[in-house]
């Protein structure tokens, strides 16, 4: 495959990767004046999070499977069809149940690129190439939180209605762009029956396999300790470290940066350290980075400098150590790779759920207990993965 294809393959895959991200984080800066315009609690705007990760999670099941029934690419066009609508209907939403609705079909549908763009990438590459591609897609994908709040805050200015047709244009070129670029990686003769008892059956054999198990829980762990900041940012930022809600890039500006590092050097160490090497230097990477988060949280004032700096570089080591544990995990199903990749996405964000319904309103009161998750979960994460067939080879 040309180098300039690769580029434009990889390009296209974030791009759908990318719209889960924009779709949490750009409406973020938008909550006070959410509240204000739907008459809306702090407390249920947050739900709104909840509505959309949720089902996002539980659909996540089925867009591989449907990927390996109809194709990638009419998996693509049917979710992203269905988020250009649901986006118009959450920017002329008139109270927060309505906004809810309509963040909920945003949640079955948004999942569609993620999943789809997972399975693809092992689909056209193997080897360190597709680790190497796999990074790049991590990277441009980790460009997305960073931006997204920025946007949001721009957005801001004209009205928050502006935000949601935002996320209904990129959908759409992002849509566009993948019927454009995107070769169908699963033709006809390779699909599948699409029936609920075949799904059921792909699923005991994906979440059956222990170690598919231990290193999609690490993998999701870690994320999850630097999500519950995006997921607590408005309160996180707006009133523990005084920001405005035009300052969200403070914190997501050097925290995608750490991101960024973290899969360049995912994409650097691939084929020249082993893969169990790189784990193991991430997460010694981020056990230091979190125990600086609790004694900054412990010692220092709440200000944006001491605050930020751990979690942007707790973003190192969770960027170095995700493509390794996500090539780990679809390597060990390739004949339904798209349902592990669709395994793989709902653990994910079945763990962002728990954290945006209960972990973060409990743990908001202070930057310490924001803290205290992200050691958390790092620990959780240590103690499944260390088990694993990955971690124990020479």
């Amino acid at each position: 495959m040309a180098k300039s294809s690769t580029f434009t393959l990889t390009l296209v895959l974030a791009s759908l990767a990318a719209l889960a991200p924009f779709a949490i984080d750009t409406y973020l800066p938008a909550f006070p004046s959410l509240e204000l315009a739907l008459l809306a609690t702090p407390v249920e705007l947050q739900q709104s999070l909840t509505f959309y990760l949720l089902p996002y999670a539980l659909m996540t099941l089925w867009h591989g499977a449907i990927s390996d029934a109809i194709g990638r690419l009419t998996t693509i066009k049917w979710g992203l069809g269905v988020f250009v609508l649901a986006s118009i209907g959450c920017a002329f939403a008139s109270n927060v149940e309505t906004l809810w609705f309509f963040r909920i079909l945003q949640g079955l549908s948004g999942g569609a690129g993620n999943v789809v763009a997972r399975a693809m990438v092992r689909d056209l590459f193997a080897g360190p190439q597709a680790q190497r591609v796999m990074a790049s897609v991590q990277m441009l994908f980790g460009i997305a939180p960073a931006v997204a709040p920025i946007i949001g805050g721009f957005l801001l200015g004209i009205h928050w209605q502006a935000i949601f047709i935002f996320l209904a244009l990129y959908a759409a070129l992002s849509l566009w762009a993948a019927m454009r670029y995107l070769p169908e990686t699963m033709p006809k003769a390779k699909r599948l029956p699409l029936s609920a008892k075949q799904v059921l059956s792909d699923y005991r054999i994906v979440f059956s396999d222990r170690e598919f198990n231990l290193v999609v829980l690490a993998s999701a762990a870690n994320f999850a300790g630097f999500f519950i900041y995006v997921l607590a940012s408005p309160v996180f930022l707006l009133k523990h470290l005084g920001l405005s809600d035009q300052q969200f890039g403070y914190m997501f500006i050097p925290t995608v940066c750490g991101m960024v590092l973290g899969s360049y050097l995912a994409k650097r160490a691939a084929g020249v350290y082993t893969q169990q090497h790189v784990v193991k230097v991430a997460y010694a990477w981020m056990a230091v980075m979190a125990l600086a988060n609790l004694q900054v949280c412990f010692m220092l004032p709440a200000t944006p400098l001491y605050n930020i700096l751990p979690i942007a570089l707790f973003n190192v080591g969770m960027a170095l150590a995700m493509p390794i544990l996500s090539l780990a995990a679809l390597d060990r199903h390739a004949r339904i790779r798209g349902t592990a990749a669709s395994g793989q996405a709902f653990i994910q964000m079945l763990l962002s759920a728990i954290s945006a319904a209960i972990i973060v309103p409990w743990l908001w009161f202070s930057p310490m207990g924001l803290a205290m998750a992200m050691a958390a979960y790092l620990i959780f994460s240590y103690l499944i993965l260390k088990r694993s067939v990955l971690w124990l080879k020479n």
